[in-house]
C-alpha cells in the first residue's frame, strides 16, 4: 500500500471543517477524517455533507465505537463513511460484528489501539477477527503529558500483522517520514494541518515530506518536554496558559506589571516571604537565584516598598528573569530603565528597613495563589500565572494547543468573517 496521508478534522463546527478539509486535499490529503468531535457535534449529518463535498475521496468515520458495533457501523456506512473505527478495547464480539456489517455495506473497519496495553497482541487479535486496518493511537491528553512515542512500537506492530498501520498523534512535516520508516502505511495528522493559518500548505509540507523521506522542520503541533518549557512558556500569553489551566493559577489583578509595553517574565519561582516594610529577605533572594529565575514575594500586601532600583539592577547582573510582589516596589523609573519585568500589587517611594524576618523557599502565597520554590511563573501585560512545577509539561503543552487555535480562527476572520460566525456562538450557546 502506498502511504497514505490522512487528514483528522478534529473540529466542532462543520462549515469549518469543510473549508480546512478543501484546503487540505488542495494541498495533497488523500483520505478525509470525520474526527470525534465532529460526530458528536454534529451527528451523522457531517458524514453526508462531506460525502457529497468530497465524492471521490476515502470518507473515515471516527466513531471510536465500542459497543453495539453492528449499529454504529451501520449509521456511519450509511451515511458514507468508507472506513469507521472501533476501539481496540472492545469485546471481540463488538469488532467482529462491526466487520461482518462493514462487509454488508462495502466499508472497512480500523481498529484503534489507543490505551491498549498489549498493542501487538490485540492487532494481531484484530486481523484475526477480520479488520482492515490498525491504528497506534498516541492520544491528545497523552501528548500534552509529553509522553508517549508511536515509533517505539510501530515497527513490532506492522510486523506482527499483515494488515496495513495507522499512525496517529502529534505527526507533522517533520516526523511524517519517519513514521512510514518505521513501517506505517497511513499518517494520519490533525493538529499539524488543521491549525495552521494555511492548510493547504501544510498538508503539502507533510506530503511532500512523505514522498520525499525527509522530514520539513515544524514548530507547530510539536509537544513540549521539561527541559522545553522556557521555549513552551515564552510562546503563549498568560491569557493562553489560564484557558489552558482552566483559570487556576491566575493571581488576583491587584498585581500589575509596572514597566512597560511587551515586558513579559518566564522563569521559576524562588519564593521570599517577609513582613511589612522588611526588604533584607527579598535582596537576599538574590544570591539564592539562579539564572532566570523568578523571586516571588509575599510581603502581605503591604505599602511600604521592599524592592526598589537597586534590587533590580542587582538581580538583572545575577540574570535572574524578574520579580513578583504582594507588596509594593518603588524607583519605577528606574526600573524602567532597566527594562527589568517588575509586577506588584502597590507603587510606593517609602521603604522600609533590612530586619531579616521571613525566610527564602517558603511555600508563599502571593497574589492569592500558592507558590512553591520551583513552581514556574508567567507574567505579562494581562497579569501573572502561577503553574505548579508537576503539571508544568502539560499546562504547557495545552496552552500551545490554545495558542495554535487561536491562530487558525484568527486567520478565518482576516478572510472577512466575525468571531461570532467562525464560532456560531448563536447555535452553540448553552441550552438551560
Amino acid at each position: 500500500m502506498q502511504p497514505v496521508l490522512q487528514v483528522a478534522l478534529d473540529l466542532m463546527h462543520l462549515k469549518r471543517a469543510i473549508e480546512i478539509a478543501r484546503e487540505a486535499i488542495e494541498g495533497g490529503a488523500d483520505w478525509i477524517e470525520a474526527g470525534t468531535p465532529l460526530i458528536k457535534s454534529e451527528g451523522a449529518e457531517c458524514l453526508r455533507t462531506l460525502k457529497k463535498e468530497f465524492p471521490g475521496r476515502t470518507l473515515v468515520a471516527d466513531m471510536k465505537t465500542m459497543d453495539v458495533g453492528a449499529f454504529e457501523v451501520e449509521i456511519a456506512a450509511k451515511a458514507g463513511a468508507n472506513i469507521v473505527t472501533v476501539l481496540g478495547l472492545s469485546d471481540d464480539g463488538t469488532i467482529s460484528e462491526s466487520v461482518l456489517t462493514a462487509r454488508k455495506y462495502g466499508a472497512a473497519i480500523m481498529l484503534d489501539l489507543i490505551n491498549v496495553p498489549d498493542k501487538v497482541a490485540c492487532a494481531k487479535r484484530a486481523e484475526e477477527l477480520g479488520v482492515s486496518y490498525v491504528c497506534l493511537h498516541v492520544g491528545i491528553d497523552e501528548q500534552m503529558k509529553g509522553e508517549g512515542s508511536p515509533l517505539d512500537i510501530i515497527a513490532e506492530l506492522s510486523k506482527a500483522v499483515s494488515i496495513p498501520v495507522a499512525v496517529a498523534g502529534g505527526i507533522t512535516s517533520e516526523t511524517a517520514p519517519k513514521v512510514i520508516e518505521h513501517g506505517a502505511s497511513i499518517v494520519i495528522v490533525g493538529g499539524g494541518i488543521i491549525k495552521t493559518k494555511d492548510v493547504r500548505s501544510a498538508a503539502k509540507a507533510v506530503k511532500d515530506a512523505m514522498k520525499s523521506g525527509k522530514g520539513l522542520p515544524n514548530a507547530l503541533a510539536r509537544k513540549y518536554g521539561q527541559d522545553e518549557l522556557f521555549q513552551a512558556f515564552g510562546k503563549v500569553s498568560t491569557c493562553n496558559i489560564a484557558d489552558a489551566a482552566h483559570k487556576r493559577g491566575v493571581m488576583d489583578n491587584g498585581i500589575v506589571l509596572r514597566n512597560g509595553h511587551g515586558v513579559k517574565v518566564v522563569g521559576r519561582a524562588v519564593t521570599v516571604q517577609t513582613t511589612k516594610g522588611d526588604w533584607a529577605k527579598p535582596v537576599e533572594a538574590i544570591d539564592h537565584a539562579k539564572k532566570g529565575d523568578v523571586i516571588v514575594i509575599d510581603a502581605g500586601g503591604s505599602e511600604i516598598a521592599i524592592w526598589g532600583e537597586l534590587a533590580a539592577n542587582s538581580a538583572l547582573v545575577k540574570g535572574v528573569a524578574g520579580v513578583v510582589i504582594d507588596g509594593a516596589a518603588r524607583d519605577i523609573d528606574g526600573i524602567i530603565d532597566l527594562k527589568f519585568p517588575c509586577f506588584s500589587r502597590h507603587v510606593s517611594p517609602h521603604a522600609g528597613e533590612p530586619k531579616g524576618f521571613g525566610g527564602i523557599g517558603l511555600e508563599i502565597v502571593c497574589g492569592g495563589q500558592m507558590v512553591r520554590t520551583g513552581d514556574w511563573i508567567v507574567g505579562d501585560e494581562s497579569g501573572v500565572i502561577v503553574i505548579p512545577q508537576e503539571h508544568a509539561v502539560e499546562v504547557a503543552n495545552r496552552a500551545v494547543d490554545v495558542f495554535e487555535r487561536e491562530e487558525r480562527i484568527r486567520a478565518e476572520i482576516q478572510r472577512g468573517r466575525t468571531l461570532s460566525s467562525v464560532q456560531e456562538l448563536e447555535k452553540w450557546e448553552q441550552i438551560k
